[in-house]
């Protein structure tokens, strides 16, 4: 594996910026590849790991440069819990370790660097030196991780007998013998609700002028 700069440089790459959310999220990648023996999680070890993250940050960017998860490979699992925490999963042996960064590093990022302003600056060079036990916290786990979960499975492809879209790795119900994707199966979870569509320039143009007097 690369060293701790050599990945930050890709992550800041590949994010857009460089942040302490991104220092974590390499360090907590790499921790977690170390204590499951994946030395080269991008190249010949791509195909044991699956990676379990717990929050939308920067860290979720970061911890997909070094262990070259990604969604759309399904290798990358993503639970909305708000936690800066990920799971990595080794498919080859079934260990999986749950790793989270400690709150109390941010009162020790103040302690090594209290001259630093900046609270970003601030983190971002104490989280480079801060030993591991100082960021994380590590929990051995089991992931149940079926064979519909895995990277590489297809499936079947069914309709949904309501909205007619096409649901893929059986994410739908059945209620009274009609299969239903989530968003038809329940409305009121959905992300989005059908709106009025927008008039099109053409539509404003061609409408007559008022006149105020």
């Amino acid at each position: 594996m690369e060293s701790l700069d050599e990945l930050l440089r890709k992550a800041e790459i590949a994010h857009g910026h460089l942040c302490a959310g991104q220092v974590l999220g390499v360090r907590m990648a790499m921790l977690g590849c170390r204590r499951l023996g994946i030395a080269e999680p991008r190249g010949s070890d791509r195909k044991r790991l699956v990676t379990y993250i717990e929050i939308d940050r920067c860290a979720t960017d970061a911890i997909g440069v070094v262990t070259g998860c990604r969604l759309g490979k399904r290798a990358l699992k993503f639970r909305d819990w708000g936690k800066m925490a990920a799971t990595f999963v080794d498919l080859a042996t079934g260990r999986a370790i749950r790793i989270v960064a400690l709150e109390s590093s941010k009162q020790r990022a103040r302690e090594l660097y209290p001259q630093i302003a900046d609270k970003n600056q601030q983190q971002m060079k104490a989280y480079r030196e801060m030993g591991d036990a100082e960021l994380f916290g590590e929990q051995w786990v089991e992931v149940a991780l079926g064979p519909k979960e895995m990277p590489g499975y297809k499936g079947e492809r069914i309709a949904c007998d309501q909205c007619g879209e096409g649901i893929n790795y059986d994410r739908y119900v059945v209620r009274e013998d009609e299969t239903l994707c989530m968003a038809c199966a329940h409305p009121e979870r959905r992300y989005y609700r059908p709106a009025k569509e927008p008039e099109s320039q053409e539509q404003k143009v061609s409408q007559p002028r008022r006149e105020y007097a």
